[in-house]
C-alpha cells in the first residue's frame, strides 16, 4: 500500500474515532443551553437555535447544585491529598527502605488487588456506624486515604531512583525526612501528578460508597445530587444535561492541565523496576 494512502487512512480512522467519542459530550453541552422541552423534538436538534442559561440558573437557584459541587470538591480534594501523602510515603518505603517483612507485606498488599472493593463496603459501613461516622464527610474520605494501586505505582517508579544518590545524602549527614522531602519528592513529581489525577477522578465520580455512607441530602456529592434530580424531574432533560456538564468540566480541566505529567508518569512508571 502507498505510504501516503496508509497514513491518510490511519489519520482518517483516528479522526473518526475521536468524532464518535466527542459527539455525546458536545451534544450534552448543546442540550444544556436549550430551552426546556426543546431537546425532546423529533428529530432532536444538534445545536440550540437560541441558547439560554436558564438551566444553569435553575440548578443553582432551586436544585441545590452549588452545595453538591462544594461537597464533591471538599471530599475529592481531601481524599486526593491524604491518598498522595500515604501512598507516596508507603511506596517509597517499599522501594528504598529495608525493614523486616517488607517483601511479604508487599505481596500481601498485591493480593488485595483481586478483592473487589464492594466486598468491604458492608463491613466498613457497620464499622463506621458503631464509630458514629455515618452521614459524615469523614466516613466518605477515610476509605480513600490509601490504595494498593497507588502504593504499587509509586514503588515501581521509586525503584528507578539511583541508590548512590540516596547513600551520598546519608553520608553527608542528611536524615531520612530531609532526603525524602528535598531529594526524593521532586524526583517523584511525574508519578505524583499521575496519582493525583487518578485519585481525584475516582473520588469525584464515585457513586456507590457515598450512596451507602451519606443518608442526608445536605452531604450529597454531585453524582448523588444528579441521581436525586433524575428521580424528581423525569422530564427535565436540559437541566439534567446542565448538571452533567458541571460534573464533567472540573475533571476534564484537571486532566488537560496535567496531561503531560500524567503521560510521563504512566510511561516512565511502566518501564522502571
Amino acid at each position: 500500500m502507498n505510504p501516503r494512502l496508509a497514513k491518510a487512512l490511519v489519520n482518517g480512522l483516528l479522526l473518526g474515532g475521536a468524532a464518535v467519542a466527542l459527539f455525546p459530550l458536545l451534544w450534552m453541552l448543546a442540550v444544556s443551553f436549550m430551552p426546556p422541552g426543546t431537546s425532546n423534538a423529533l428529530p432532536p436538534p444538534l445545536w440550540p437555535a437560541h441558547p439560554v442559561l436558564d438551566n444553569y440558573r435553575q440548578l443553582f437557584a432551586h436544585a441545590g447544585m452549588g452545595r453538591y459541587v462544594l461537597n464533591s470538591l471538599l471530599i475529592s480534594g481531601a481524599i486526593t491529598l491524604l491518598s498522595l501523602a500515604f501512598n507516596v510515603l508507603a511506596g517509597y518505603a517499599f522501594a528504598k527502605l529495608r525493614f523486616a517483612g517488607r517483601e511479604r507485606l508487599f505481596r500481601a498488599l498485591l493480593g488485595l488487588l483481586v478483592v473487589p472493593a464492594q466486598v468491604a463496603m458492608l463491613p466498613l459501613f457497620l464499622l463506621f456506624k458503631y464509630a458514629g461516622l455515618v452521614d459524615s464527610y469523614a466516613g466518605v474520605v477515610l476509605p480513600g486515604m490509601a490504595s494498593v494501586l497507588g502504593i504499587f505505582l509509586v514503588r515501581q517508579y521509586a525503584r528507578g531512583l539511583p541508590d548512590e544518590l540516596l547513600e551520598a545524602a546519608r553520608i553527608d549527614g542528611a536524615g531520612e525526612v530531609h532526603i525524602f522531602v528535598r531529594i526524593v519528592l521532586p524526583l517523584l513529581r511525574p508519578v505524583v501528578a499521575t496519582l493525583a489525577i487518578l485519585t481525584f477522578l475516582t473520588a469525584w465520580n464515585d457513586f456507590m460508597w457515598p450512596l451507602i455512607e451519606l443518608t442526608g441530602q445536605g452531604h450529597y456529592t454531585l453524582p448523588l445530587g444528579l441521581a436525586s434530580m433524575a428521580r424528581e424531574h423525569t422530564e427535565g432533560t436540559e437541566q439534567m444535561m446542565a448538571g452533567s456538564v458541571l460534573t464533567v468540566l472540573p475533571v476534564l480541566a484537571l486532566f488537560l492541565a496535567m496531561q503531560r505529567h500524567y503521560l510521563d508518569g504512566l510511561l516512565l512508571g511502566s518501564v522502571k523496576g
